[in-house]
């Protein structure tokens, strides 16, 4: 992820990578990604790594094709270097896209303003466990 490219108008609002595994031919869709994703107002982040992490996954199947094909003729040291850079950026595209599904999920517990609140109702647990046996007691004949 050596390759810096800004996101523009309509981006995150801000820097963000484009590996080099992704072809010349396809940074262009990364762009006009990026360009959706910000303009996504409640889930822009989840939008952006959404399709950051599927364009890593195509350039990995991508690569492990190319590697499979390989093996009946010979296994490029370079295609494999690709490979393993893909599957890290699979991996890194991956745990940006589940901090920034926590972040969402987090800011509408915070707007719900605590539905619940988060506490258990022993009692009332202890009640339908009660209940629940007796039902089974009646069953069973036991």
């Amino acid at each position: 992820m050596d390759d810096m490219t800004w996101g523009g108008a309509g981006g995150p609002g801000g820097p963000f990578a484009v590996p080099d595994s992704v072809p010349e031919a396809d940074r262009a869709a990364v762009l006009a990604a990026v360009a959706r994703a910000g303009e996504a107002k409640d889930t822009d982040g989840v939008a952006f790594t959404s399709s950051l992490f599927w364009s890593y996954v195509a350039d990995l199947k991508r690569d492990f094709d190319e590697m499979r094909a390989g093996r009946e003729v010979s296994l490029d040291a370079e295609a494999l270097k690709r490979a393993v850079k893909s599957a890290r950026d699979v991996r890194e595209a991956l745990v940006l896209m589940k901090q920034e599904r926590d972040k969402v999920d987090k800011l509408r517990k915070d707007l719900a303003g605590g539905v619940g609140g988060g506490c258990l109702d022993l009692g009332a647990a202890r009640d339908e466990i009660g209940r629940r046996l007796a039902c089974l007691r009646r069953a069973g004949g036991g």
